[in-house]
């Protein structure tokens, strides 16, 4: 009977995901651009992405830059932000979940932040440093390589308190008050002691379903990118591995290199999500 509850999902998570990602390995070692027949280039495309794309580099850096910041930050902003909004009270702690989930709800909140980085002098950044005599004349704050990282990395992190942060507000409130009860007459005074001794612990599902998804989220930023600055940016410099798919897939239509793209791409999140579950696995049960 478990296998027969199982076996929908089993058969879509197979044609769906299984079955498209042994495609795309084994495209990835052809020239595949949909318009001529696909030729086996065997490790052209391996040699092409280590040793000759320049591109490739700049974009890698700044994935890893993206997912150092929007990930282990936006990781630990999450359950901190979810560890003081857990001690309101129930109506202002609805109000505040919702306020904090807002960006995971609609990618049309991004217009917002078109208009506080807007590179003309009516953009509320521009205005408000402009006022103060911190800038002479607007900054383009989404199209020049010096400020549009940071501008990007910032938005991210608001726009990344979606699901995980909904899980630590779950397991906040599922938490056994018991054991805080017993904790006490074991000696634990403060809660940062309640925190690491009891709450952590307790929390282990959720904080590992928080950090797979906020893995996922952290090496996949596009949407933000291709939304504000640009597709691609100036000189690729806030560009990612997935803009870059994108990019060399539906723009060239080399989708064999694209492919290879994004077998690395998920052979990195692999890795990464292998290590990260890991430490955070035996620190939880530490």
């Amino acid at each position: 009977m478990s296998y027969v509850l199982v076996a929908p999902y089993m058969l879509f998570f197979i044609i769906f995901m299984v079955i498209p990602v042994c495609i795309s390995i084994g495209l990835s070692f052809t020239n595949f651009n949909m318009l001529k027949v696909t030729e086996f280039v065997g490790l052209s495309n391996y040699k092409r992405l280590f040793l000759e794309d320049k591109v490739f580099v700049t974009v890698l850096k700044n994935t890893l830059v993206f997912a150092v910041f929007t990930g282990p930050v936006g990781y630990l902003l999450s359950f901190g932000l979810a560890w003081l909004i857990n001690e309101f009270g129930r109506g202002m702690r609805t109000l505040l979940t919702f306020l904090f989930y807002a960006p995971a709800l609609s990618s049309n909140l991004y217009f917002m932040w078109t208009y506080i980085f807007s590179g003309d002098a009516y953009g509320i950044a521009n205005q408000m440093l402009m006022s103060i005599g911190v800038l002479q004349e607007p900054m383009q704050w989404l199209t020049d390589t010096r400020t549009m990282m940071g501008v990007l990395i910032l938005i991210q992190l608001w726009a990344s308190l979606g699901t995980a942060f909904l899980s630590f507000i779950a397991g906040f409130q599922s938490l056994d008050r018991s054991l805080f009860e017993a904790g006490a007459i074991d000696g634990i005074r403060n809660r940062w002691q309640e925190l690491f001794y009891i709450t952590i612990p307790s929390m282990a599902p959720q904080l590992m379903f928080s950090a797979v998804m906020q893995i996922g989220a952290s090496f996949g930023v596009s949407e933000v990118i291709r939304y504000l600055a640009g597709f691609p940016t100036t000189q690729y410099s806030a560009d990612t591995i997935v803009t870059y798919i994108a990019d060399v897939g539906t723009t060239r239509f080399e989708m064999g290199y694209a492919t290879t793209l994004a077998v690395f791409l998920f052979v990195l999140m692999i890795i990464t999500n292998t290590v990260i579950s890991r430490l955070i696995g035996r620190f939880s049960t530490d």
